[in-house]
């Protein structure tokens, strides 16, 4: 049954080494898979949207299918974010997964029936959006389990566990459509949600330090640091998501008779596993400098998706598809290192350097986190309705291309003026001794 905690110091070094690592291990274990089963509800349909020809929708009908689970799960993450600080983490992660059952079933269901109307698959692809919601609670909790020292590679860790969701529904669900059907889809992740959530409620923690009142997190709204991080979280985090969830049925549009249904999971595994990477690189170097040269990578990946597109080639495509997975996970997890090391230094530099001022660095870090995540899932939207368009008024997705570029092109400006050259550090305060 979840517990509360009322004594937490995990920067505390014989604390943690004495107890805290251990708590802290095994509710990130836990943490890990409720979140991951999110992302599996929460990209479902970028799977299902492109084994439905038994029904008469138009690529861009399909696109918005793929896209709404985006958009429903991004404004859900500000809520989200609070579920912790308000009702403790472990018991809002039992009940968060539990929602979960809500569009599996309903899909089920609706996949069932080939007369199911076309706003029936809205309902469902909105309703599985509740899944985008669990990486911010998920996340928001990690945070006041670890130190400082070692925040970048638990939240990249928990973030990675959760994103390899995409790749495990991109890997199993053709099988499992392809052996029982595609109601199947829904269906098969019923009983798993269900473990998930009796899991957490057995095994995780609450932690009475980590209550904060829904006014004092909002506070974090006003800081520019807030904003700035969401924009370039869009740039990397909505990458992500958005390629992920965009690639099987834009491989399925630009080469019909290639193997994408076998391959899809490829690009979101890369992604997710090297994202851990991305937070060590960020704890070792700094996450500004990583981020920076990491956004010029995304540009040179856009660019060889592009030609690649025209090529007629598959594999080229693939593979050019890849330097953007690889690329979006280093920069989810150097930029998500960045936001407690912004948000800690600020409250030292505001509050002196005690526990006292630590803590609430953590709390306000967990409520930046939500809105960054939520502002940032956003790309998922916007990505998979730019192909969505880019299809219907040219037939083929480069208007699209050419508008990620810019995007890219204006996440390595802002990241340059702000953190990494000299006069930038004065906006944030001593962020350079935080390695941001």
């Amino acid at each position: 049954m979840a517990r509360w905690i009322a004594d937490w110091h995990p920067d505390d070094k014989t604390f943690w080494e004495g107890t805290g690592k251990r708590i802290a291990r095994r509710n990130l274990v836990f943490s890990i898979l409720a979140e991951h089963l999110g992302f599996t509800v929460w990209t479902l349909l970028s799977i299902v949207a492109a084994k439905m020809g038994a029904y008469d929708f138009s690529t861009d009908q399909l696109f918005w299918l793929v896209a709404l689970p985006n958009l429903v799960g991004s404004v859900l993450r500000v809520p989200y974010t609070f579920g912790p600080a308000r009702f403790g983490g472990a018991t809002f992660t039992t009940v968060s997964a539990l929602l979960l059952v809500i569009p599996t079933v309903l899909l089920g269901l609706a996949v069932s029936d080939p007369g199911t109307p076309y706003w029936m698959f809205l309902v469902i692809a909105a309703l599985a959006g509740v899944g985008g919601g669990n990486f911010a609670s998920s996340m928001a909790n990690i945070t006041y389990f670890y130190p400082r020292s070692r925040q970048g590679v638990a939240l990249g860790l928990n973030a990675a566990g959760g994103n390899i969701g995409v790749s495990s529904v991109q890997l199993v669900m053709p099988l499992v459509i392809g052996g029982f059907g595609l109601a199947a889809a829904g269906w098969f992740w019923v009983p798993l949600v269900v473990v998930a959530a009796v899991c957490a409620w057995f095994f995780m923690d609450n932690l009475a330090v980590a209550k904060a009142k829904p006014r004092e997190q909002l506070a974090v709204a006003g800081r520019a640091q807030t904003w700035i991080m969401s924009f370039l979280y869009i740039g990397t985090f909505g990458s992500f998501i958005g390629y992920s969830t965009a690639f099987p049925l834009l491989a399925k549009s630009l080469f019909p008779g290639s193997p994408w249904a076998a391959v899809a999971f490829v690009g979101p595994l890369l992604g997710s596993l090297i994202r851990p990477v991305g937070g060590w690189l960020a704890d070792k170097k700094g996450g500004a400098p990583v981020t920076l040269w990491n956004f010029a990578g995304m540009g040179v990946g856009v660019v060889l998706i592009w030609l690649a597109s025209t090529s007629g080639n598959f594999w080229l495509f693939f593979l050019s598809f890849q330097v953007l997975f690889i690329t979006a996970g280093i920069g989810n997890g150097s930029t998500y290192r960045m936001i407690p090391a912004i948000f800690q230094a600020k409250a030292v530099a505001e509050r002196g350097a005690g526990e006292e001022a630590l803590m609430y660095g953590k709390r306000q870090a967990s409520a930046a986190i939500g809105i960054i995540s939520a502002v940032g899932a956003l790309g998922g939207f916007f990505i998979n309705r730019a192909f969505g368009m880019s299809f219907a008024q040219t037939g083929s997705p480069a208007t699209a291309f050419v508008g990620f570029g810019l995007f890219y092109v204006a996440c390595f400006t802002l990241t340059w003026w702000c953190y990494t050259r000299k006069v930038g550090v004065s906006l944030v305060g001593s962020l350079a001794d935080a390695r941001v």
